[in-house]
């Protein structure tokens, strides 16, 4: 449990493209937040990512990887673009992210798709099946297809030939079990677990391990299903779900599958976090480099990991839910960005919606 009083430490990485403006925004909330002495903390900025290549040429210098570790929780903006894809693998903006995820242990990644009412017709899906969705996908972020050995590609028998292994221990599978079902505990105690247990040995283990966890739990509702199954579930009945718990190549394919549930990207928020809880936290998005500098970003993600922040890794869960009041009444007063905009809606900049929602912070606490 956090000390309310304790004066945190929050790494802030901008990183390239859009990340600066929607990152911005997001400090302005936890400033108000600090100068309201609500939550005490200071705010140090690093670079990262292919701004942090230009400068000092490699995408995650030692400074910044430092911070990171002795802060309290790390804010990032989007990494990567276009001016950095000539360069070698090994010093991608893109490696920075594999690279803090690995050194700080963020094996659980939990991505959020929530509907908002006033977004629902945004949705590429049917306003009736999208309404009132709000589910999570808990990625184990840290094992599985991504980092199994051996792989690369090799020529054998004359010809070239690519592998990658799909790797889980026992304890990997029941680390992510536990979060997830935490998680579902406080939520709608609902979980369910995606592998492909019918074909592949190592979900067949992943399956056992979870179903042993889940009599730790008894309040928690747990079902599993083949990931084939889940992805056409998602789309054909998605307020079905409320927490879904899965591998690193699952989770990386269906969490992109409930964004787009959503009707915008630019909507969505993300944590990743360690065994103590502390986390990083970045919207969904990218770095969107075309129209990067030119205000038109949505900041709402950003912000709203913010108020993911606050609940995760900080227990201020009252804080949270202000962050979520203020962006649902920006959006009740029919005020877009032009991701989500609409006829009849008014159109604003980055800037002025990050704005809109710290206004709406000061009028929450005169009422309350």
């Amino acid at each position: 449990m956090q000390d309310k009083m304790k004066k945190n430490l929050i790494a802030v990485l901008p990183g390239d493209g859009i990340g600066p403006e929607v990152v911005k925004q997001a400090v302005k909330v936890i400033t108000y937040f600090n100068d309201q002495d609500l939550f005490p903390c200071e705010l140090e900025e690093k670079l990262i990512g292919g701004t942090a290549y230009d400068a000092e040429g490699k995408p995650l210098p030692d400074d910044t990887l430092a911070l990171a570790k002795k802060s309290d929780a790390v804010l990032l903006g989007a990494v990567g673009g276009t001016k950095w894809e000539s360069l070698d693998y090994s010093v991608r903006p893109e490696r920075a992210l594999l690279s803090i995820r690995k050194e700080l242990n963020l094996f659980a990644n939990l991505r959020p798709a929530k509907v908002f009412a006033e977004l629902a017709e945004s949705s590429t899906l049917k306003t009736d099946i999208v309404s009132g969705v709000d589910l999570m996908v808990v990625r184990e972020l840290t094992g599985g297809i991504y980092f199994g050995e051996p792989r690369g590609v090799q020529e054998e028998g004359g010809q070239r030939v690519g592998r990658n292994t799909l790797v889980y221990s026992e304890s990997e599978i029941k680390r992510i079990a536990k979060v997830a079902l935490e998680i579902a505990s406080l939520r709608q105690s609902k979980l369910c677990s995606v592998d492909k247990a019918n074909v592949l040995e190592t979900t067949e283990l992943w399956r056992e391990i979870v179903e042993e966890e889940h009599k730790n739990y008894a309040s928690v509702e747990l079902t599993n299903m083949y990931v084939d199954n889940a992805a056409m579930q998602l789309i054909r009945d998605p307020n079905q779900f409320d927490v879904i718990v899965t591998g690193n190549l699952f989770g990386d394919i269906l969490s992109d599958a409930a964004a787009m549930l959503t009707g915008s990207i630019g909507m969505l928020p993300s944590a990743s976090l360690d065994e103590d809880r502390k986390g990083m936290y970045e919207p969904v998005h990218g770095s969107a480099p075309d129209i990067a500098g030119k205000d038109r970003a949505n900041p709402l993600a950003t912000i709203l990991s913010v108020a993911m922040m606050l609940a995760y890794t900080f227990d201020r869960v009252e804080l949270s839910d202000l962050i979520n009041q203020a962006v649902q009444q920006v959006l009740k007063d029919d005020y877009r960005t032009r991701d989500i905009n609409q006829d009849g809606m008014k159109l604003v900049g980055c800037e002025e919606m990050g704005d809109l929602v710290v206004g709406n912070l000061y009028n929450l606490a005169s009422k309350g």
